[in-house]
């Protein structure tokens, strides 16, 4: 999916967790619960990211599209406060996981855009890489638009690419809402395949939040006093 040109501060932790992912493949419903991603700041304008998911068909579940990037802003914008277009870099290894044929090493790399045309904020995605499961190159893209609509709520939509050499191009489009609650943020929202290759329909609910790690340990060991 895609993301946006910003970075969390140094020392602090986002929590993006989607509670519940529904998903129907020709006929077929399978969900992922819960699909996690922690993106944590190393330095001024770096951050670390990993990503994973629980995929689960039936009965069984399966560790979905486990992966661990490095993210930095390359020119700061609209997002860190300044004036122009905000740009960011996101690269690192696709980890195995544990769904048959998928148990490999790859890479991918993005370059992201954003910027803001009077209230309407839109995010730019491009990159590729090559897939874990037989190092086939990949090329991938994303366009998010977001549009506020009432108080601490944003419409959001979103239409996203991947075409894998080989293998038919899989293309989505999202319309959803966020909702700004205090110091986190509920997300939900429809997704319509619109090549074969892509799923059906999916229904996505999740919450991000963040916190600075040196005061939530510090917090910690004041209780144990």
């Amino acid at each position: 999916m895609s993301t946006d040109a910003s970075v969390v501060a140094p020392t602090q932790l986002e929590v993006e967790l989607g509670y519940f992912t529904l998903e129907r493949v020709g006929g077929q419903i399978s969900y992922t619960t819960p699909d996690l991603v922690l993106n944590y700041g190393l330095v001024n304008a770096v951050e670390i990211v990993g990503e994973f998911g629980i995929e689960q068909p039936q009965e069984t579940g399966d560790v979905a599209d486990p992966g661990l990037f490095l993210k930095a802003v390359l020119r700061p914008g609209v997002l860190q406060g300044a004036g122009g277009i905000s740009v960011a870099m996101e690269a690192g290894p696709l980890l195995p996981s544990t769904k048959e044929g998928e148990r490999g090493v790859g890479f991918e790399g993005l370059g992201i855009a954003s910027g803001r045309w009077s209230d309407l904020t839109f995010h730019l995605n491009a990159g590729g890489g090559v897939d874990r499961s037989a190092n086939d190159p990949f090329a991938l893209w994303g366009a998010i638009v977001e549009l506020p609509a009432f108080e601490s709520v944003r419409v959001v939509g979103e239409v996203n690419g991947e075409s894998t050499r080989g293998q038919s191009p899989v293309v989505s489009a999202l319309l959803g809402a966020i909702w700004n609650v205090r110091s986190a943020a509920i997300d939900g929202g429809v997704r319509r395949g619109l090549t074969p290759a892509a799923p059906d329909w999916e229904l996505t609910l999740g919450l991000t939040f963040s916190f600075s790690t040196p005061e939530f340990f510090a917090g910690i060991k004041e209780r144990e006093r």
